[in-house]
């Protein structure tokens, strides 16, 4: 898919609340294919981001006994990402930028990561996803993600065989348990959580993201991952939201994402 193409629109969403989570981010993948002389904000982009910016932040789970998570869960800021392994800038994500977000802000507490699998792409996608689940239930999610993400990964599938080799390179401990877990009903039932989310908020493309509620589409630039997360929990201090002792104007400062910068988005548009 060419990179200055805009991504699809899921079919239906209803509701006034979900309307208005749609147009935000729907709006943030305009401003991220926008020219760069577009001017950012307006009264467009206030309005929506003010009746839908709590909603999309309560997507933040932090719950202690997710598997798919990585950080505090009183960090100041939480990165919400809904992707797929079969998505190619899912990878691209995961391998140039995660890495730097964990290094920079996870280890001192800022920033939390939460996964929410979110696959576009058919069986294989499916399975993917449940498979990661059923990783996470052994603290092994994050091994996996590597190993599924890793250059050339996704070209080789995600047919039983390999995800039963990816789990073993992830160490996963029982691998009779996560066959079991694979195929469960509470890995269906988590997927369909995790997807009726997305669509709900009117996720579009892989990789999407909502930063303390603020959405931002495809695989942006590090810097502008930066640049959101320092805005974030610069935001968070502010308001009082940062909770005391956290690090949250450590490594913040006073720079927002411009995502008009970014000449196209780096994301697979949902079928």
């Amino acid at each position: 898919m060419p990179l200055s193409a805009k991504a699809s629109r899921t079919p239906l969403l209803f509701g006034a609340a979900v309307v208005a989570a749609s147009a935000l981010l729907g709006y943030a993948s305009y401003r991220a294919t926008a020219p760069s002389g577009t001017p950012a904000g307006g009264s467009a982009e206030h309005a929506a981001a003010g009746e839908s910016g709590p909603a999309l932040s309560r997507s933040a789970r932090r719950d202690p006994a997710d598997g798919l998570a990585v950080g505090r869960t009183d960090a100041p800021v939480v990165l919400v990402e809904y992707a797929d392994f079969r998505c190619g800038y899912c990878g691209k994500f995961a391998r140039d930028t995660e890495p730097a977000l964990i290094e920079k802000y996870v280890e001192n507490g800022t920033l939390r990561i939460e996964w929410r699998n979110y696959p576009i792409f058919g069986a294989e996608s499916e399975r993917a996803a449940r498979a990661a689940w059923a990783a996470g239930r052994q603290g092994r999610f994050h091994a996996f993600h590597r190993a599924a993400f890793a250059e050339g990964a996704k070209e080789r599938g995600f047919d039983a065989a390999r995800l039963l080799e990816l789990a073993e390179t992830a160490g996963v401990p029982d691998l009779d348990r996560f066959r079991t877990d694979l195929d469960s009903g509470a890995a269906e039932a988590a997927l369909r959580a995790d997807r009726a989310e997305g669509t709900r908020i009117g996720v579009s493309s892989t990789p999407s993201f909502l930063i303390n509620g603020v959405p931002m589409a495809g695989a942006q630039p590090t810097d502008t991952f930066f640049d959101a997360i320092d805005a974030a929990a610069a935001e968070a201090e502010r308001s009082g939201n940062a909770p005391a002792g956290s690090a949250a104007t450590a490594s913040a400062g006073t720079a927002s994402a411009d995502p008009s910068a970014v000449p196209g988005v780096m994301a697979d548009p949902v079928r």
